[in-house]
């Protein structure tokens, strides 16, 4: 008996003729997915085969439920074509956003709809076994809890911070403790394949597939959390760099402190324009007697990011001034990037974005400043719509592209 589309994907030994069988479905799922509905003959000059081949083709994608007929079409002439299309709930993708303090989970279809979504799950990133075992454990628990078969999830996209090689599934920054590639290891552990990609970039794809993109092609996206991260879109496509690692922007060496960035180096734009700088910052002043909303609930140890956030959004006088400084040190980095790159438009995104004017004010006056005014005249500056989402999208479009192409 033949396998399915499901089986063959999920072989790994696959060669000769099986190994052809499983490249040409996938290309055909990918054209529809890309293209929306087609017929047979369009299908052939897509894929250069001919249309009895393409015919068995499509035949057995409605036998493993991937396809469905859409009925006949109009024709100028002759026997009216079928089209056909793919079947929504046939195959999901799920994606992961990992964030300092929590997870980001969600499932979409073969159409691109987001089907299911968990936001906010309390998890602490880490660099230890144990937050990876924690990681995976979560990972199972979300699965488990769909009403989605496990054989119909074709990928899992993971987006985590630090420099990962998408190709290969390492991250050398977080949970690198074995020669296998982090990919594998959380693979094996969820029992579906599994793709890791940046966080920024990840997130940049999201908003870039968004109703926020219009006809932009040269996209800078900004991952204004934590740390400090970048995703580029190059006329229309992802820059990765030569090994996977471009977007480090929070690691410019800008300001000749001797405050000590994550990166072990002294001075990088992360140590006067990050969350994590905002953090440090606020915890002094409150420390020295300065007075905020959060004196009263927190000891300036207890507070995080998203405390400071909130209590901007909530005119808290001390938050709104500390948040100002570091928009405006992003600012300039900013200006930087406009002028290396040009870009049609910059997103912010992040949780410094939630905090809308009270960054983005600062952000833009800085951009003025320092930036070259027929560079940056040409360059649109938006505040990302998708929040929370983006990470989510973009991680389920990406390990949709990969299981479909690659």
């Amino acid at each position: 008996m033949a396998k399915t589309f499901f089986e063959e994907l999920n072989s790994a030994n696959a060669t000769g003729v099986a190994y052809k069988n499983i490249n040409l479905k996938k290309a055909a799922l990918a054209f529809f997915a890309n293209h929306g509905n087609a017929t047979i003959a369009d299908l052939c000059k897509e894929l250069n085969l001919s249309t009895p081949k393409v015919t068995n083709l499509v035949n057995d994608l409605i036998g493993d439920g991937l396809l469905m007929d859409c009925g006949k079409i109009e024709s100028t002439g002759g026997r009216k074509p079928n089209l056909y299309g793919l079947v929504a709930d046939s195959a999901f993708f799920i994606g992961v956003d990992v964030k300092q303090d929590h997870l980001n989970l969600g499932v979409s279809d073969l159409h691109k709809h987001l089907v299911t979504t968990v936001e906010g799950l309390p998890y602490e990133l880490d660099n230890t076994i144990a937050s990876l075992e924690q990681l995976c454990l979560l990972i199972n628990n979300f699965i488990n809890g769909l009403t989605v078969p496990r054989e119909k999830i074709l990928g899992i996209g993971i987006n985590i911070p630090g420099r990962i090689n998408f190709a290969s599934g390492y991250n050398y920054s977080l949970f690198h403790f074995v020669d296998e590639p982090l990919s594998k290891v959380i693979g094996d552990k969820v029992g579906i394949r599994v793709f890791l990609e940046n966080d920024s970039r990840a997130m940049a794809y999201g908003e870039f597939c968004s109703d926020q993109v219009n006809s932009e092609r040269n996209v800078l996206f900004l991952n204004l959390d934590y740390g400090i991260g970048m995703g580029v879109l190059i006329n229309g496509e992802l820059y990765y760099g030569k090994s996977g690692y471009s977007g480090e922007v929070g690691h410019i060496p800008m300001f000749n402190n001797e405050i000590i960035c994550h990166c072990g180096k002294r001075g990088c734009l992360e140590t006067e324009a990050s969350g994590w700088a905002l953090v440090k910052k606020f915890r002094q002043k409150l420390a020295t007697g300065s007075s905020s909303m959060l004196s009263r609930t927190h000891a300036p140890e207890e507070i995080h990011l998203q405390d400071i956030v909130d209590a901007a959004n909530n005119d808290d006088m001390l938050a709104i001034e500390l948040i100002a400084s570091v928009g405006e040190n992003l600012g300039r980095g900013i200006a930087i990037l406009i002028n290396l790159f040009n870009p049609e438009l910059v997103i912010l995104g992040g949780a410094l974005a939630a905090t809308h004017d009270h960054i983005r004010l600062p952000i833009t006056s800085a951009v003025k400043k320092y930036s070259l005014s027929l560079v940056s005249n040409d360059s649109k500056l938006k505040m990302s719509r998708l929040g929370e989402s983006a990470g989510i999208i973009g991680a389920c479009l990406l390990v949709r592209n990969k299981v479909l192409i690659s």
